[in-house]
C-alpha cells in the first residue's frame, strides 16, 4: 500500500501538472473560427502572461483548494504583496475591452428562445445559444431555420436525437 505522502504528491502532481495540461488541451480543440477570431487570441495572448491567482496557503494545505480567495489577515505577506509572494487580483490584469463577452469560437453569444429572435441575428457577428427552457419541438425548427440563414447554433441539437426525430417522422408518414 502507498505510503499518505505519496498519494498526496500524486494527487498534487495532479492538480498542479496533468489537469490543468489536459484542460489546455481541451480549450484548444475550440478553434475561434468567427469575426472576432484576432479579439479571442488576443485575449488568450493577454491571459497567458497572467500569474495563476492561488489562495493563500494553498500550497501548504490539501485541505486549502487553490480557488482565489482574497486574502485578509492582518499579517498576511500575500496582502501586503511583499516580494515572492503570490500576486493579487488586481484591475490592471483585467482582458481586454473589445474581447470582453465574447464566445471562445469567436462570434458575440445571443440567447435565443424562438425563431422570431433567431432572425433578428447578424449571422457574420453572432451565433445563438438556444435557451434551456426550449423544448425539444422547438429546438428544433430553431435549428432548421438556424441553418437555412446560416446562423452558428453553440449548443446544437445531438445529431443522433436529431436522426431519431426524423426517423420517427418518417415512420408516421408511412403508416
Amino acid at each position: 500500500m502507498p505510503s499518505s505522502s505519496a498519494i498526496l504528491l500524486s494527487r498534487a502532481y495532479i492538480m498542479h501538472y496533468a489537469l490543468p495540461n489536459a484542460m489546455s488541451a481541451e480549450r484548444e480543440a475550440v478553434r475561434p473560427r468567427g469575426p472576432f477570431r484576432e479579439l479571442v487570441e488576443k485575449r488568450a495572448r493577454v491571459k497567458a502572461k497572467k500569474p495563476d491567482f492561488v489562495r493563500q496557503e494553498s500550497w501548504r494545505y490539501v485541505r486549502v483548494r487553490e480557488s482565489w480567495r482574497k486574502p485578509r489577515g492582518m499579517d498576511s505577506k500575500m496582502r501586503l504583496q511583499k516580494k515572492g509572494w503570490p500576486a493579487i487580483v488586481k484591475v490592471g490584469y483585467r482582458g481586454p475591452s473589445e474581447a470582453r463577452g465574447l464566445h471562445p469560437s469567436g462570434y458575440r453569444e445571443v440567447l435565443v428562445h424562438n425563431v422570431e429572435e433567431l432572425e433578428r441575428l447578424d449571422p457574420a457577428k453572432e451565433a445563438a445559444r438556444i435557451a434551456h427552457t426550449v423544448g425539444r419541438r422547438k429546438r428544433k425548427d430553431i435549428m432548421e431555420r438556424a441553418r437555412e440563414l446560416g446562423i452558428y447554433v453553440l449548443n446544437p441539437m445531438p445529431e443522433e436525437e436529431e436522426r431519431l426525430e426524423e426517423e420517427e417522422e418518417e415512420g408516421g408518414e408511412a403508416e
